[in-house]
């Protein structure tokens, strides 16, 4: 069905691509408003630069729909609704149906009650949790935004050497008055999607950034997939407890919160969620707010930088504009990603786009 041979990297129409992995959810028998919302979450990860939980991850979301560990259809189950205080069952759906419907339930109830925090247990993979946020900064809200694995155990907590935690990202989205700011950091060195893939293509760690088995530094991803080893907390063997401490909060966000967790010993792709959204409105008000977040954006910008470093940055900014760039001249897939969807799209008769360029 396929004879387009894409080269090492080439640029695709947004639009192509969105239609074609929309199509490619919808029929392993995923619910198509679902479908749209996995495809969008994948999508904007890959544009933003967030390589690891960009389409590199859609091979593994089609093998878990076709095996039934996440669920295609339905709803969540709502445990506790107090208006602004909201705890769900996500029935492992697809994390980012789950994040993308808990966003619109809070902005539809943030000028209510000017702040509003969503729980959710038993959800499937969410991937970036970047890509949620440009949706609340866009409306002029700030949001927080975490998750953890509590049936994974791979960061060991600092001074340890048996996995108990996972990386346990935290994110936020802070609104400006040009773009956001927007933060997306583990509470570990890596990810486990980034030892994957280094493991798969037999490359190290740039550092050691994991303990192997025996409790010993290492920069080998493999004995982390494999060997029994451990990612390190971020700060690493020196100040490592700061990582492990972020992780413990994280943790009790997402697990204690909604009240399922490790202490349940649960299995299998299993994420909990934390929502927490701000209406600037409601306190100093949204000019007062972002003249003050313009402010230290600008301030850090105009940092006398560092040798060997061009300009200071904020976080987001590199992914606001590959976000602009991508829609405008097209989304860069490797080779590898391309290759890695053709057996699928061939199995469903989709056809994936050619090259726009």
């Amino acid at each position: 069905m396929h004879t387009v041979s894409a080269p090492v990297s080439s640029y695709y129409s947004y639009v192509e691509l969105e239609q074609a992995l929309s199509d490619l959810f919808c029929a392993t028998g995923m619910q198509t408003n679902i479908a749209k919302r996995v495809t969008d979450s994948l999508l904007i990860a890959e544009m933003m630069g967030h390589l690891t939980h960009g389409l590199a991850l859609a091979p593994w979301y089609l093998e878990a729909a076709r095996t039934g560990s996440v669920t295609l259809s339905g709803g969540h189950d709502v445990v506790v609704d107090r208006g602004a205080c909201v705890t769900w069952d996500g029935r492992r759906l697809p994390g980012a149906w789950l994040i993308s419907s808990a966003i619109d339930l809070a902005i539809e109830r943030a000028e209510q009650f000017g702040t509003v925090t969503i729980a959710i247990f038993n959800c499937h993979h969410t991937g970036a949790l970047a890509t949620y946020l440009p949706k609340l900064t866009s409306n002029g809200l700030m949001g927080i935004l975490a998750s953890s694995g509590p049936a994974a155990k791979v960061v060991a907590p600092f001074g340890g050497t048996e996995g108990l935690l996972t990386p346990n990202p935290i994110a936020a989205g802070i609104p400006t008055e040009g773009d956001p700011i927007l933060l997306d950091i583990s509470s570990s060195i890596t990810t486990l999607n980034n030892a994957r893939q280094l493991a798969r293509v037999g490359e190290r760690f740039p550092q050691q950034w994991a303990l192997d088995a025996k409790g010993n530094p290492s920069d080998d991803p493999g004995c982390v997939i494999s060997g029994g080893g451990t990612l390190l907390p971020v700060g690493g063997l020196d100040h490592g407890h700061k990582g492990y401490s972020m992780s413990l909060l994280i943790e009790t966000l997402t697990q204690a919160l909604p009240g399922y967790g490790r202490a349940d010993n649960p299995t299998g792709t299993l994420t909990g969620v934390y929502l927490h959204v701000i209406d600037p409105q409601a306190f100093s008000g949204f000019d007062a707010f972002t003249r003050q977040s313009s402010w230290l954006a600008d301030a850090c910008r105009s940092n006398r930088p560092r040798t060997g470093v061009e300009r200071v940055r904020v976080p987001g900014e590199r992914a606001s504009q590959r976000m602009r760039e991508a829609r405008q001249e097209g989304v860069c897939l490797s080779e590898s990603v391309y290759t890695a969807l053709i057996p699928y799209a061939d199995e469903y008769k989709v056809q994936l786009p050619s090259p726009a360029r």
